[in-house]
């Protein structure tokens, strides 16, 4: 079996350390090419090397990550980035669609996060963007969200999606433009991270953006009208929450 490369990037020596011993005891395929604590000393061995896996810190003394990629922006690593752990950070990642390790980790997760970086291709331009706006500007409302669909993964504007409806362990996004993007992902993982942006899960297969709302009917059981002519029908135990919702916007 060829051997595997792997740099190892992060400003903290006891995580190089822990990422360095977990590698040599689980992974010995893997031959650590080197290690870097900041986005200078990264760079340098960057531009001698092309390992095949790249352990990236998003967090590094002198900048992030994301100014690694940017000095070399032909990097054809396969990128598994670290972090740790915090809330707008993971969320960050949701939101970009892009795999990550999160600090603590254990050895079954750092063998998913390899195997996973050895099928993928690297994070496309857009995907990055949308992480760096997010991790740098964390309670700001993300513009943009990345949806991992069978073949592709598509960046939309979040003031786009209209709506989202379940499909057992899949979530159909409908775009203000009418095309539709079937998403693997359950719909509780995107109104879990979409409910501080005005999202409201008003059933348990649909999920709205509140800005798309024309009126919410009381009647026949209570449904929303959205302004595509869609009815959503609205859970009993949803209802206070939806009127609510509707009279603060």
């Amino acid at each position: 079996m060829t051997a595997l490369t792997a740099l190892l990037v992060d400003d903290i020596p006891a995580a190089l350390d822990l990422l360095k011993n977990d590698l040599n005891t689980y992974h010995p395929e893997i031959e650590i090419s080197g290690t870097a604590h900041s986005v200078i000393s990264a760079s340098k061995l960057l531009s001698s090397q092309q390992p095949d896996l790249l352990f990236l810190d998003i967090m590094l003394g002198d900048g992030t990550g994301f100014d690694v990629l940017e000095i070399h922006p032909n990097l054809k690593s396969k990128v598994i980035f670290v972090t740790a752990s915090d809330e707008y950070a993971i969320k960050a990642f949701k939101f970009a669609a892009i795999d990550y390790i999160l600090k603590p980790y254990n050895p079954e997760e750092l063998s998913e996060a390899i195997e996973k970086a050895k099928r993928q291709l690297h994070p496309n331009k857009e995907q990055l963007s949308v992480l760096q706006e997010s991790i740098n500007q964390p309670h700001k409302r993300p513009k943009k969200i990345s949806l991992h669909t069978s073949d592709k993964i598509q960046v939309v504007n979040l003031d786009d999606i209209v709506h989202c409806k379940s499909d057992n362990n899949y979530t159909e996004f409908y775009m203000n433009d009418g095309q539709k993007i079937l998403v693997g992902k359950t719909l509780k993982y995107f109104a879990d991270i979409l409910k501080e942006y005005e999202f409201l899960r008003v059933h348990q297969s649909h999920l709205i953006n509140l800005h798309f709302v024309k009126e919410y009917v009381k009647s026949d059981g209570g449904y929303i009208v959205l302004h595509n002519k869609q009815s959503i029908p609205v859970s009993v135990r949803k209802r206070n929450e939806v009127i609510e919702a509707l009279q603060g916007l």
